[in-house]
């Protein structure tokens, strides 16, 4: 090998090796933090500075906190990464919320390139297409949170479901991905003793501080919204109010604080999405005990069965937030890791619906709210893309192979260590 040819093999290694992906960790998270922090225009950041901090502001002025003293759209675990950021108080608290964020995304993305650099790769990416918003929500807590449960699985099946259950707390949709692994794996008390012992810590301190039923507010908080104006089931509605049809207009909820769309047939349609996604999760659920039935392999049925959950929790919600983009991270990494070749093409897409989320938010945003058809063009899109990556999700969970053969030992191979499980070969 002549010389130059030796320094571009070095080269080549250090950037596609782990310096390289730690060094692509480092600008897209300071790329993100940047343009969160000093973005006036379009305000990226509103949520952490302008809400999350003003709740944590009011609680220091006047002793009362949400979720503990007043009723909460939020689970009353979210005050945990809240609060963290305020411990420097409020000039400080969209830096050290990104710092923050930043830490947990290290701490996962270590992991993951200890398992497979592929899946690292991957989720840098998606990060980087989803922008700004995937550092700026509380799902950027519970994203890394996601990734690391499902990740220790099988080394360590009570923190994974700690993790899982804290995450669900934080943010309700890491429940899905706890159910789909106490449904699936045969260290399902392990993983289901994690998610409780976390639920019976949150929520004995809450009451310990006094929330009474407050604690349970997130729930019925989502009963009286509207139909978002992102959210899958109101593209119709949208373009109904972009072509100036049926008088449907785009409007802004100043108690929900989001823009939602209202016209003939929306508060019906509103009203109908919480029972179709319970209808939804418990369909898949049945598709999974059928695959259990025929003895499908764990490890093949949870990476596709968790994708899909958290997908119906989208596509039948009538709420529709850009964040929301970030739970896909954590059922398609794992099917990275594992290799499972069925995820590739949900993954490709993934990036594509995070880059077309990000055009929506914060770049297009203005255009959508104001019914104009290109932004509504670039949403419907990306609404589209969500139905398409949950059909085909079920497609995999529906096709996936019978294994007479399995018995009990070889039920999950989660009961090997992760790196050998996933190393790469």
């Amino acid at each position: 090998m002549t010389e130059p040819q030796g320094r571009w093999g070095s080269a080549r290694r250090i950037v596609t090796g782990a310096l390289g992906a730690w060094i692509a960790f480092a600008a897209v998270h300071l790329v993100l933090a940047e343009i969160n922090l000093h973005d006036t225009v379009h305000l990226p950041f509103g949520d952490v500075v302008g809400v999350y901090r003003f709740w944590m502001d009011y609680a220091a002025a006047n002793g009362v906190l949400v979720g503990i003293d007043t009723s909460w759209v939020y689970p009353v675990g979210a005050l945990l990464p809240l609060g963290f950021a305020y411990l420097f108080g409020s000039d400080a608290y969209g830096v050290v919320w990104l710092v923050l964020v930043t830490m947990l995304d290290a701490v996962a993305f270590h992991a993951l390139l200890r398992r497979r650099p592929a899946a690292a790769w991957w989720w840098v990416a998606f990060l980087a297409a989803l922008g700004p918003v995937a550092v700026a929500r509380l799902d950027s807590v519970t994203a890394p949170l996601a990734i690391l449960g499902l990740l220790v699985l099988s080394a360590r099946p009570v923190l994974a479901g700690a993790l899982l259950g804290l995450g669900a707390w934080i943010k309700v949709w890491p429940a899905a991905l706890l159910a789909a692994a106490v449904l699936t794996l045969r260290r399902r008390a392990a993983v289901f003793t994690g998610g409780a012992l976390v639920t019976v810590a949150i929520l004995g301190g809450a009451l310990l501080l006094g929330a009474g039923a407050h604690v349970f507010t997130f729930i019925s908080a989502q009963e009286t919204r509207g139909l978002q104006v992102e959210a899958p089931v109101t593209s119709w509605w949208l373009w109904e109010a972009v072509l100036g049809l049926g008088g449907t207009r785009i409007y802004y909820d100043r108690d929900i604080l989001t823009w939602q769309v209202l016209g003939n047939g929306t508060s019906a349609a509103a009203a109908a999405m919480t029972p179709l996604l319970v209808a939804a999760v418990a369909a898949l659920l049945l598709l999974a005990l059928r695959g259990m039935s025929r003895r499908v392999d764990p490890l093949a049925l949870l990476p596709p069965l968790g994708l899909a959950l958290v997908l119906a929790m989208i596509v039948f919600n009538k709420v529709g937030s850009p964040q929301y983009v970030a739970w896909l991270a954590a059922p398609v990494v794992l099917g990275l890791c594992l290799r499972q070749r069925a995820v590739h093409v949900p993954a490709a897409l993934a990036l594509g619906i995070a880059l077309l989320t990000q055009v929506v938010y914060p770049w297009s945003y203005a255009k959508v709210i104001g019914a104009d058809p290109g932004g509504a063009a670039v949403l419907t899109v990306r609404n589209l893309a969500f139905v398409v990556v949950l059909v085909l999700s079920v497609r995999i969970l529906w096709l996936l192979p019978g294994r007479p053969d399995l018995d009990e030992d070889e039920e999950s191979l989660f009961d090997e260590e992760p790196h050998d499980l996933m190393k790469e070969a």
